[in-house]
């Protein structure tokens, strides 16, 4: 937030502002918990001897319950907080476009689909494994 303070990243409107706060804060408490860890089972060998099908399956159902709640706002605005893109896109975007990786059938979420594409066609985007 410090680094996008003053930008076009941090919504002006306080209503908006304390949206973002709330994707941000549902980035780390709800989303990456589930999509990201569960992703690094697949694609990180040390941590492979971990992933038992209790755990995945755990995580899979959770991050299902996570992209559900994102699909829902996303079918009502372009972006988290609304009408414009926000460091809370970003922040939801880097584990949110790469979630197959972890399993994850993203063709249930069609509205995360098109903001995906929106995100990635912002000026100057660059993707996590670009």
């Amino acid at each position: 937030m410090h680094l996008a303070e003053g930008t076009a990243f941090i919504p002006k409107d306080k209503y908006e502002r304390g949206l973002m706060a709330q994707w941000l804060f549902f980035e780390q408490y709800s989303h990456e918990p589930c999509i990201a860890v569960r992703r690094s089972f697949f694609v990180y060998e040390h941590r492979k001897s971990q992933a038992t099908p209790e755990v995945l399956n755990n995580l899979l159902e959770r991050g299902y319950h996570v992209l559900s709640v994102m699909e829902v706002q996303l079918e009502k605005t372009p972006y988290l907080t609304g009408e414009h893109f926000s460091i809370a896109d970003i922040a939801l975007y880097a584990y949110t476009h790469i979630a197959h990786e972890g399993g994850f059938d993203m063709v249930r979420f069609p509205a995360i689909g098109a903001w995906l594409s929106r995100i990635a066609s912002q000026p100057n985007h660059i993707g996590l494994m670009d």
